[in-house]
C-alpha cells in the first residue's frame, strides 16, 4: 500500500510541475504580444488608440513620449537598429501596430533606422510637416497616431522611398 501512495504522491508532483511549466510559457507569450508596464500595448489589436497626454506619460519611457507625443528626435546615430540586421517585424514601441518588415529596412547612413515600404496599407498615417522652415512628410503610427520620423523621396527601389525612424519608438520581434 505504501508504494502505491508514493506513486501517488509522484504522479501528482509531475503533474502539478508539468502545469506551472505549461501556465510560465502561456504567460511567455503573453508577455511577446503585451508589454507589462503598457496596457494597450499589443501585437494584434488593430482598434484605434485615442489617450489623454496624462496617460501616455505613465506608459512611455520619457525619451518614447519625447518623440512619439511631442515628435521629438532622438541623436543620429543612437538607436540600437541603425545597424541592426535581426530578420522579424518592427512595431510601434508605444501600442505595438506593425509598421516595417526586416527585409523593407536598408542602409541609408542618415543615422536613422531607414525602411522602403511599410507592412501594410493604414499601418502608417501621413501628414505635412513644416516645421522648422521645412516642407516635410511625416509619419505616423496608424494606430496609435504616434510620431515615427519622416519619409523622403530619396530611397532605394522598388518604392524610391526612405523611411526615416525614431528607433526608440520601435520595437522588433525576431522571425
Amino acid at each position: 500500500m505504501k508504494n502505491i501512495e508514493k506513486y501517488f504522491l509522484l504522479i501528482c508532483l509531475i503533474t502539478s510541475f508539468i502545469s506551472c511549466q505549461t501556465q510560465n510559457n502561456a504567460n511567455k507569450k503573453m508577455m511577446n504580444n503585451a508589454k507589462q508596464d503598457n496596457p494597450i500595448y499589443s501585437t494584434t489589436d488593430t482598434n484605434k488608440i485615442v489617450l489623454k497626454e496624462e496617460e501616455w506619460k505613465k506608459i512611455l519611457s520619457a525619451e518614447q513620449y519625447f518623440i512619439a507625443r511631442e515628435k521629438g528626435t532622438e541623436k543620429p546615430g543612437s538607436s540600437k537598429f541603425n545597424d541592426f540586421n535581426e530578420l522579424g517585424t518592427y512595431y510601434c514601441a508605444a501600442c505595438g501596430n506593425e509598421l516595417f518588415k526586416s527585409d523593407a529596412k536598408f542602409k541609408s547612413s542618415c543615422g536613422w533606422p531607414s525602411f522602403f515600404e511599410p507592412i501594410k496599407k493604414g499601418s502608417i498615417i501621413y501628414t505635412p510637416d513644416y516645421s522648422h522652415g521645412m516642407n516635410r512628410t511625416e509619419v505616423q503610427c496608424g494606430r496609435c497616431k504616434a510620431h515615427l520620423g519622416h519619409v523622403f523621396e530619396d530611397g532605394p527601389p522598388p518604392t524610391g522611398l526612405r523611411y526615416c525612424i525614431n528607433g526608440a519608438i520601435i520595437d522588433f520581434e525576431k522571425k
